[in-house]
């Protein structure tokens, strides 16, 4: 069990997202046209969505296969190919001191047929997600 496994939001959380969903969807579903470094993953409903996707994607350990069926059931937007990398791969680019390169990992996405990761930096930079 994780960090909040036993909790009651996140228990509340994901059956609220279960039922609304059939499954627990990622943040790009839970806040459509959202960009990954917008303030509201770090305040109340995105952060609160954000914080129970990791404890529940922790808890379905799921095989590598399982991972990608996940993801090409929830279609990330460009802006979010780094987002899912990390969840598919286990990355933690907050880690490195230097700026992440997911050159290799885009790749790796592509060959597995998702689209978008070419057009990363600019959907990314986009100003309408600003």
């Amino acid at each position: 069990m994780g960090e909040y496994a036993e909790e009651k939001w996140y228990l509340d959380h994901v059956a609220s997202m279960v039922a609304k969903y059939g499954d627990f969807p990622p943040p790009w579903i839970y806040v459509e046209d959202s960009h990954p470094y917008s303030i509201g993953w770090r305040m109340g409903g995105g952060e609160t969505h954000v914080m129970a996707f990791g404890e529940w994607w922790r808890q379905q350990d799921k095989s590598f296969d399982d991972r990608i069926a996940y993801f090409r059931k929830w279609p990330a937007p460009p802006r979010w190919c780094g987002w899912m990398a990390d969840a598919i791969w286990d990355l933690e680019p907050w880690e490195s001191e230097d700026e992440f390169d997911y050159t290799d990992y885009f790749s790796k996405l592509k060959t597995l047929g998702f689209d978008g990761t070419e057009d990363y930096e600019s959907d990314l930079d986009n100003e309408f997600y600003h």
